[in-house]
């Protein structure tokens, strides 16, 4: 693993972009790595594309600086591959990650992409059979560690139980299903490289 990882997650507000950001943090966290994990936008509504980011290394961290370069981009809803540049600064060797219920080649062909690992999950759908909204963060952690190994999965999944059963205390069955969600996209990822 490189000294320090940078992953950039891109999505719409209300999608939990920093939601996810901040729960893949927090496991990375629970795993005995060095993180951060922080949102960028502005006065945006719901709806307003957001970005989130996270470092991760073994090592402390010293960088405190946006993230320009990631090795890792994850993309929560497949309208802003038309409208923003999601594989800017990502190199050739980068991993691009995208909610989508087409193949890793489509995509690869839609954005010319030359390189890079390609992997896609139709996150909504999955969110639709296991939460009942269309919410693709918690889904796209799976497709993460699948397409990655970045973190140990089932340690992962711990984490991500351990804070949803906090947020949700008298509402268990949202965690029983996101956690449904997250293995679900684990399974369903699909990659080409």
């Amino acid at each position: 693993m490189k000294d320090i990882i940078e992953i950039r997650w891109h999505g719409r507000g209300g999608q939990g972009a920093k939601t996810a950001a901040l729960l893949f943090g927090e496991a990375a966290l629970d795993t005995g790595m060095y993180i951060q994990a922080f949102p960028e936008y502005g006065p945006e509504r719901t709806g307003a594309p957001v970005q989130s980011f996270n470092r991760l290394s073994k090592k402390p961290i010293r960088i405190h600086s946006g993230i320009t370069n990631p090795d890792i981009v994850l993309v929560l809803d497949p309208t802003l591959v038309k409208k923003v540049n999601v594989l800017e600064g990502l190199p050739e060797d980068g991993v691009i990650i995208i909610n989508t219920s087409k193949s890793p080649q489509e995509i690869r062909e839609e954005l010319g992409i030359q390189g890079r690992k390609v992997f896609t999950v139709d996150a909504y759908d999955i969110a639709m059979r296991t939460i009942g909204r269309p919410i693709p963060n918690t889904p796209m952690l799976g497709a993460l560690i699948k397409a990655t190994g970045i973190l140990d999965f089932e340690k992962m999944l711990e984490s991500v139980r351990a804070k949803l059963q906090r947020k949700f205390r008298t509402r268990p069955e949202i965690v029983d299903k996101n956690i449904e969600a997250i293995k679900l996209a684990y399974q369903e990822t699909k990659g080409e490289e």
